[in-house]
């Protein structure tokens, strides 16, 4: 099964929670055990998992991005201004894979699947969520 939803977001860079919405698409699937993928079209967007229960773990990670990867530096930005952003959404990544057990993601205590914006505000962020398994 494969379903896609879209984002809007409203700063430069940000992190989006989308753990709730990625288990709902698995329960509609009533697949039991099997993959989870969850990927972003876009190159200069991210998916990620990493602790949400801290907003502050959200923001340390940009600014680290940011420390890493400055901006305004690098050769493309003399097309639009984003390389950095192309970069960090190199190194992150456009999807991640989760095995599902009993019909649930098997995420640890503190992780949450998120969308890292690294080129924002922009509205319809597509993301795409593949289930596979078995239902039973």
């Amino acid at each position: 099964m494969q379903e896609e939803f879209s984002l809007s977001t409203t700063k430069r860079q940000e992190l989006i929670a989308i753990t709730d919405k990625v288990n709902s698409i698995i329960k509609k699937s009533k697949i039991k055990q099997g993959i989870c993928n969850v990927f972003t079209a876009h190159a200069t967007a991210a998916i990620i998992i990493n602790e949400n229960y801290d907003p502050n773990i959200c923001l340390d990670l940009i600014d680290a991005l940011n420390k890493l990867i400055p901006a305004g530096i690098w050769r493309h930005d003399r097309i639009d201004g984003n390389a950095d952003a192309h970069i960090k959404s190199a190194i992150l990544g456009a999807s991640e894979t989760i095995p599902i057990k009993n019909g649930e993601l098997e995420l640890g205590r503190w992780q949450s699947i998120m969308m890292v914006e690294l080129d924002g505000p922009r509205n319809d962020r597509r993301i795409i969520v593949t289930v596979l398994g078995d239902k039973d």
